[in-house]
Formats: C-alpha cells, structure tokens, sequence
C-alpha cells in the first residue's frame, strides 16, 4: 500500500517538473526565435479594448512586447501617459499594436459604430454587400480606398462624349470612415463587442445583428463635396469596392484598368 501511495507521489512530482520545463521551454520561445534579429519594444493589446476607453485605463490591456524592428508600426503609441484624455475610437484586439491613430479626443468619440467628422467634410452613406467591405470587416475610424467599376453605359458621359467601354480604378485613398451599419440602420458591431455582449448575455440580439449582417452594411464616408459627387455617380450608374487601407499603406494606382490593360 505505502509502496503504491509512494509511486503516486513520486509520479506527481515527475508530472510537475515537465510541465514546468515545458512552460519555461515555451516562453522562452519568443526569445530563442529574436536571438538574431533586431528587435524593439511595443505595446500591444492582450485583451480586447472596448472602444471609447479612455487612455487611462489602457495599461490593464497592454503589454510591452519585443517584435523584429521591420514589423514595428510607424504609428504606434510609445507612452500611453502622452495620449492624455484620448479613447479608444474603436475596438481593438489582442495582437494588434498600439496606435495613435485608433485614438481620439473624448469629445469626438460619437459611440462604438461612429467618430467625428473633420471640420470641411461631409458625409455620404453607400449600401454595399459583405463581400465589397473587406467580409464586413471595415470599422468606424478606419481608412479605406475606393474602387470604382464602371459598365459601357456609365462611361459615356456630357464631358467625354467619346468614352466607351467599362473599367475599374482605385479612385480614392485612405478615405475615413465615420460610421458603420448594417441595413436595419442598427450598428455594426466589432468581433470584440459581440464577444462582450455575449457573455453579458445579449446572444439574442448578438444573433439578430449577425443575421441583418448577411444582407449588406451601410458604409459612411467623410468627404469633400466633389468627391461625394464622384461616389453618388458610382453608386447610381457603377459599382464600388473597398479596401481597408490604414495610414502607412503604400498609394498607388495602375489607371483605369480594363479588359485589355488586365492581363498585362
């Protein structure tokens, strides 16, 4: 009996130590993996941030991380104490670094689903499906550039009467976002709130969001008056896809891209 309770023991203690050594072998990981490789310290979210959190209660969700220099964000926050009364203007989640640019003034801050628009801008709401909103992961705040399809009737226009054909441009860049819906009109929401919903027992309104989601959103741009011109003529007569394009995207455009300048 004693010979048996003793292997029990013994055995227990053998299971402890591996899984200790195992732990240690795996943080240490990370740092086996930067050995050679310069490295530099970030902040970065290790649980979701609802958006509207103020600066001040940032430092229970990030931690400083050591990441290879090339993958350092050229926006990021290197001291949360500097972004003074700023929130969150959107929801972020674990992974991503901490950026200046997700951060807004308190009073700008509209709600989880819209932010403020610029001073000289206006906005203009488009319907478009899940698949033309980057699978519907486009967020109030966010950047995006604007494609724009045009067919053989809409080409043709008073300005260029000899136009023909159809194509496709990258019209617009880094174009903000200030609000985002789903057809209802009901605001869409982030992964990271329909995870705190949910577990503060909302599933069934969780579900009838993912449910109105599957139709098509309503996307809101801030804009100048000429380029709202543009996007209402595309929206009548054309088609319009988004990119998510943040602030340190690279620009550029081939043109007017049609069937004969695709395949080259």
């Amino acid at each position: 009996m004693k010979a048996r309770l003793l292997g029990g023991i013994a055995a227990l203690v053998v299971a402890i130590i591996g899984t200790v050594l195992l732990f240690n072998y795996v943080q240490g990981a990370d740092r086996r993996a930067l050995a050679n490789t310069e490295t530099e310290d970030v902040l970065v979210v290790k649980q979701e941030v609802p958006a509207g959190t103020p600066a001040s209660q940032l430092g229970q969700y990030v931690v400083a991380k050591a990441v290879p220099r090339t993958a350092v964000a050229t926006d990021r926050v290197d001291d949360i104490g500097a972004l003074g009364s700023k929130v969150t203007s959107v929801a972020l989640v674990p992974g991503e670094q901490l950026l200046n640019s997700r951060m807004v003034d308190a009073s700008a801050f509209l709600g989880p689903a819209r932010v403020a628009v610029p001073a000289g801008l206006q906005e203009i709401t488009v319907r478009l499906g899940i698949e033309r909103v980057v699978g519907g992961q486009i967020q109030a705040g966010n950047t995006v550039g604007v494609f724009i399809s045009l067919g053989d009737g809409a080409a043709a226009t008073a300005d260029a009467p000899a136009a023909s054909g159809n194509g496709t441009q990258l019209t617009f860049h880094k174009v903000l976002v200030t609000a985002v819906q789903f057809s209802s009109g009901a605001p869409a929401q982030t992964q990271a709130q329909t995870t705190q919903a949910s577990s503060q027992g909302a599933l069934k309104a969780d579900s009838d969001n993912k449910q109105t989601s599957s139709d098509s959103y309503l996307i809101t741009f801030a804009t100048n008056a000429v380029d709202a011109e543009k996007l209402v003529y595309a929206t009548e007569f054309g088609k319009i896809y988004l990119s998510k394009e943040p602030a340190d995207a690279t620009e550029g455009t081939s043109g007017v891209v049609n069937q004969t300048k695709v395949f080259r």
